[in-house]
């Protein structure tokens, strides 16, 4: 026997089929256009449009030009870039990550920054690792207890910084996560001075990683490529090998660091 579908639920598919079929008649057209005729190419309903095309304004997927009047809004081209660069970092730094990966043996990540957390977008790893705690892609992590994070915060002006620490409350996993603010700038600056960055089992206990930064062709810091392995067993000779895997996936994105 199929099984019902609760009607809250099926309201809310309801919906997201009438947002995309609004997106979708948008997308026809240069211009902008009118009620009446997104009404007639979606198929809805005047007020239905008018309701759901309200909601969208607000929330900037859809421009209002004037009173009756709509085009896709820059909410979109937004989102739209922020998938861009990720997917152009993943391939760019694929076969980079492998290879680094078969010379050290160890997890390599590949993450981004998305508000206060870093999200792991790819890795390459082996089963014989020996890592207990692999994150998983999806996965997330605090910025101040990553390597990868302490990246993203170490480009923050100081007042992004402070008030990075009111957010968060610099919240702890371990005996070894720094929770303090004005230890977590001395780490910063560090940071800052030497290209890259050290999580010293702040996150997981028996983990070790240590990350350097991905820029795009403007310079901006997009990503973080970082080795993890057992605490025991991280080597220092692999940061360098690191450091030259990040440059050289920065340079095939076109970043051209000044002389």
């Amino acid at each position: 026997m199929k099984a019902e579908i609760p009607t809250e639920q099926k309201t809310t598919i309801q919906v997201i089929d009438r947002m995309m079929a609004l997106l979708d008649a948008l997308a026809r057209y240069p211009d902008p256009v009118s009620l009446k005729e997104l009404s007639k190419v979606s198929g809805l309903h005047p007020s239905t449009a008018h309701r759901i095309l309200n909601d969208m304004v607000v929330t900037r997927f859809v421009d209002r030009i004037e009173p009756g009047t709509y085009r896709l809004g820059m909410r979109l081209l937004e989102l739209g870039n922020v998938v861009k660069s990720r997917l152009s970092v993943r391939e760019a730094a694929l076969d980079f990550m492998r290879a680094l990966h078969k010379k050290t043996q160890q997890t390599i990540n590949l993450s981004v920054r998305q508000g206060d957390e870093i999200v792991y977008i790819d890795r390459a790893f082996s089963e014989r690792s020996g890592m207990q705690v692999v994150r998983a892609i999806g996965g997330r992590g605090p910025l101040h207890l990553t390597s990868t994070g302490k990246l993203f915060l170490s480009v923050d002006e100081p007042k992004a910084i402070r008030a990075y620490a009111t957010r968060t409350g610099l919240a702890g996993h371990n005996k070894n996560s720094i929770t303090d603010l004005s230890k977590l700038e001395r780490e910063l600056s560090l940071v800052k001075s030497r290209g890259y960055a050290r999580d010293n089992e702040e996150l997981e206990l028996g983990v070790r990683c240590m990350a350097a930064g991905i820029r795009d062709d403007s310079g901006k810091l997009i990503a973080g490529l970082s080795i993890s392995a057992p605490a025991d067993r991280l080597q220092e000779d692999w940061l360098e090998d690191l450091v030259i895997t990040a440059n050289q996936i920065s340079a095939t994105l076109g970043y051209m660091p000044v002389e």
